[in-house]
C-alpha cells in the first residue's frame, strides 16, 4: 500500500474485531445498510475494498467504481451479487471451515433436543411443575435406529456427518453429484432421500436451486415419524408447508435456526410442542465468529498489501 491508507467501507454492522484489526491499517467509512447506497461521491471514489455482514448488491457495486474486493462476513455469501462482481473482476472472499466445528456441534443438540424435547423438560424442572405435577412426559421420539440424510455435504455436511457417525445412524445424503470419496449411501434426488430417511437435515446454501427446495411432497415422503432439521438457509424451505405438516402431523418435528425472512419467524411455530426454534445462532460462539471476523480482516488487508486474498469464492477470479 501507499503512505496514504486504502479506504475500506463498512454498511451496516459488523463484528467488533474486524474493525479493531483494520485501526491504524485503513481508512474505514460506515454507512447505513440497505439496498440503496448512500455515500457521497468521494467517498465512492476512493472506496477500494467492503468488508460486509449481509447483503451487498449491483447497485452498491456500481456506485464504488474502484472497488477490488468485498470480504463477506459469513460461509453464505448468496447476500453479495457474485456474478455481478465477477462481471467487474471484483475479488469476493467469505469465510469457510473456521465455522464448521461450530455449525456441526449445533446441528447434533439441535436434533437431540428437537427428538427428546430437552429445551420442554428443563422447563417442566425450573417451572416447578416436576413437583407439584409429577415427572416430565416421555419424549415421543428416539435417534435409536434413525435413518438421517443430509441434504447438502460440502465441508460443514462432512463434518456433521462425521459426528453423526458414533449414534449408530444411517448416514445418507444428497447433493448434485455423488462423492466418490465418501462411504455415506448417495441418493440421486431430494424426494428419494426423504422417502428412505426419516431425519432430513439441511446445510444447502441459499440458491435459486435450493429456494424452497423443502416442500409439501418433500415433507411429506419425510412422514409422520421424521425430523426435519435446517442450519442451512431459511430461504430453502416452504414454511407455509412446514408449519401445516407439523400441525397436522404429516411431519413428526422440526427443529431451525434459520427462517425464510430473519429475524421474523411465522407466528404460527411459537405455539407448536413438536418444533424446537434457535435464533440463528450455529455460528454464535466467541472463539468462532472471532476466528470468522479475523478472517475477513486477512481477506481484505492481503488484497490491499498483496493482492492476495485468503479464501476467494469460486465465482470471482483471482488477481495478482
Amino acid at each position: 500500500m501507499s503512505d496514504s491508507k486504502a479506504v475500506v467501507l463498512v454498511p451496516g454492522k459488523i463484528h467488533p474485531r474486524v474493525l479493531e484489526r483494520f485501526e491504524g491499517k485503513v481508512e474505514v467509512i460506515k454507512a447505513p445498510a440497505g439496498p440503496e447506497p448512500s455515500l457521497s461521491a468521494d467517498d465512492a471514489q476512493r472506496i477500494t475494498a467492503v468488508a460486509v455482514s449481509g447483503g451487498f448488491n449491483a447497485r452498491w457495486m456500481d456506485a464504488l467504481p474502484n472497488l477490488e474486493v468485498i470480504a463477506n462476513f459469513g460461509v453464505g455469501y448468496d447476500g453479495v451479487d457474485v456474478k455481478h462482481a465477477a462481471s467487474r473482476g471484483i475479488i469476493v472472499s467469505n469465510t469457510p471451515d473456521v465455522l464448521n466445528d461450530e455449525v456441526a456441534d449445533t446441528t447434533i443438540a439441535l436434533l437431540i433436543n428437537t427428538v427428546r424435547r430437552l429445551y420442554e423438560a428443563e422447563k417442566h424442572l425450573r417451572d416447578g411443575k416436576w413437583l407439584s405435577e409429577g415427572p416430565f412426559a416421555l419424549s415421543p421420539f428416539s435417534l435409536r435406529g434413525r435413518k438421517v440424510g443430509l441434504f447438502g455435504m460440502g465441508r460443514i455436511g462432512q463434518e456433521i456427518a462425521k459426528r453423526l457417525e458414533p449414534f449408530k445412524v444411517e448416514i445418507g445424503y444428497h447433493t448434485r453429484s455423488r462423492k466418490s470419496e465418501l462411504s455415506y449411501t448417495y441418493y440421486g434426488s431430494l424426494k428419494e432421500m426423504a422417502e428412505a430417511v426419516d431425519v432430513l437435515i439441511c446445510i444447502v446454501p441459499g440458491t435459486p436451486a435450493t429456494h424452497k427446495a423443502i416442500n409439501a411432497d418433500i415433507l411429506a415422503a419425510l412422514g409422520s415419524n421424521g425430523v426435519f432439521i435446517n442450519v442451512g438457509r431459511g430461504s430453502s424451505v416452504d414454511e407455509d408447508a412446514l408449519l401445516t405438516a407439523l400441525q397436522d402431523g404429516t411431519l413428526g418435528a422440526a427443529g431451525l435456526d434459520v427462517f425464510y425472512e430473519e429475524p421474523k419467524v411465522p407466528e404460527g411455530f411459537l405455539s407448536l410442542p413438536n418444533v424446537t426454534l434457535l435464533p440463528h445462532v450455529a455460528s454464535a460462539s466467541v472463539p468462532t465468529r472471532n476466528a470468522m471476523a479475523d478472517l475477513v480482516a486477512d481477506n481484505v488487508l492481503g488484497w490491499l498489501s498483496e493482492r492476495k486474498v485468503v479464501t476467494p469464492v469460486a465465482e470471482t477470479p483471482v488477481k495478482g
